[in-house]
């Protein structure tokens, strides 16, 4: 049993696991409605997306699970996104999930993306997403990713004292240390994904899609999001002012009034 607390309460849910594709895959549910699937960025797992969760629940059946090699999951093989969209779409039919709403952040982005491309799913919401093949080196992509993870996430998690030792402590590790600190079997995963664009599938995805944007985004930048609304039929951007890779973290009011209007329809 896992306790998450929000701001005006503390909410139970229950931790399960899955087998699936080789791997231990750890999720939780909980709502009841219409289903939405959360899928959480590199470096992440489950909990990094509990506020978009807890702004869902009343009103959807909300499934946020951890990749595997993150989070409560177990390591994979090497694989690329085409594995880790394989691994979702058995979730999906396993657990008899209709037409699921996908909201993928960064690294799930890019699972959103392909799994929207060949899937049914009601609506898509892509929140500073990968899929993008990124110009700039690997050590950098993961830098920002490790840095900005630890400065947004770790005060929800710890608390402020115990995060800000904890963020300074990887500021004095910033760079190469990162890298280092991950397994084999991850360093040649993430090696894999963040080399695979997947622009040539975008326009596949027949379905509406909304993309929010922190503008200050260096880990997967504006640009970026311009291209997925060029390439996706029926998808539109919102960007937020003074936000950076981690929107829905940076600007959470602002960000769960955009979801609960996209998604009003929608909840029960």
């Amino acid at each position: 049993m896992q306790t998450r607390r929000t701001n005006k309460n503390v909410t139970r849910v229950m931790l399960e696991t899955i087998k699936l594709h080789g791997v231990d895959l750890q999720y939780t549910v909980e709502g009841e409605g219409r289903n939405v699937i959360l899928l959480h960025g590199w470096g992440c797992n489950h909990t990094t997306m509990q506020p978009i969760e807890a702004a869902l629940v009343p009103g959807f059946k909300v499934y946020n699970i951890d990749f595997p090699g993150f989070g409560g999951s177990s390591v994979p093989a090497v694989w690329g996104v085409e594995e880790y969209t394989r691994l979702v779409e058995t979730f999906v039919q396993t657990l008899n999930i209709t037409d699921p709403i996908l909201i993928g952040h960064s690294f799930g982005g890019r699972v959103s993306i392909l799994y929207a491309s060949r899937n049914t799913v009601r609506k898509v919401i892509l929140v500073d997403a990968a899929g993008v093949k990124p110009k700039r080196p690997l050590k950098y992509y993961l830098k920002v990713y490790s840095f900005k993870l630890s400065k947004r996430v770790l005060p929800y998690i710890l608390g402020k004292e115990r995060a800000a030792r904890r963020i300074e402590e990887k500021r004095r590790k910033a760079g190469s240390t990162d890298y280092n600190n991950l397994t084999g079997t991850m360093r040649d995963i993430l090696v894999k994904v963040v080399n695979e664009d997947l622009r040539a599938v975008m326009p596949r995805i027949a379905y509406p899609t909304l993309l929010i944007w922190g503008k200050n985004d260096t880990a997967t930048p504006l640009r970026d999001a311009r291209i997925m609304e060029k390439l996706i039929p029926d998808a539109g951007l919102v960007t937020f002012d003074n936000a950076g890779h981690f929107s829905f973290l940076d600007c959470p009011y602002l960000f769960r009034s955009v979801l609960q209007n996209f998604l009003n329809e929608d909840r029960l």
